[in-house]
């Protein structure tokens, strides 16, 4: 009874964000890019899959880190999750959830203009 109301509110409000998200077509595409440019932005900001480029932004951010922290990146920092981020990359959930609240915040504010 329980996964079945979830599975249903889940599916209801999937619906409400795809029908948001239709009504401004243009407004979706450059969510998606966004969504799908995050690996290639963290690559590019230093946070590569074999560890943190040295002299990037990614090593600057986590000699500060380190520095405020007494000699170490507490673990769910800001630079320990991009670094996770950026060596896993995003999991098709992550992407799908991005991706669809991006939309329905596009299209929302879209109505307004």
């Amino acid at each position: 009874m329980v996964a079945s109301a979830f599975t249903s509110s889940a599916v209801t409000g999937v619906a409400k964000v795809a029908r948001v998200a239709s009504s401004c077509a243009t407004c979706v595409l450059p969510v998606v890019v966004a969504v799908e440019a995050v690996p290639m932005v963290l690559s590019a900001m230093g946070f590569a899959a074999t560890g943190i480029t040295s002299s990037s932004i990614a090593a600057k951010m986590m000699s500060a880190a380190a520095i405020a922290n007494g000699g170490g990146v507490a673990p769910g920092s800001l630079v320990a999750t991009l670094q996770s981020l950026g060596a896993t990359g995003l999991s098709r959930l992550a992407k799908f959830i991005l991706g669809s609240t991006g939309s329905a915040i596009a299209a929302g504010i879209a109505r307004f203009y």
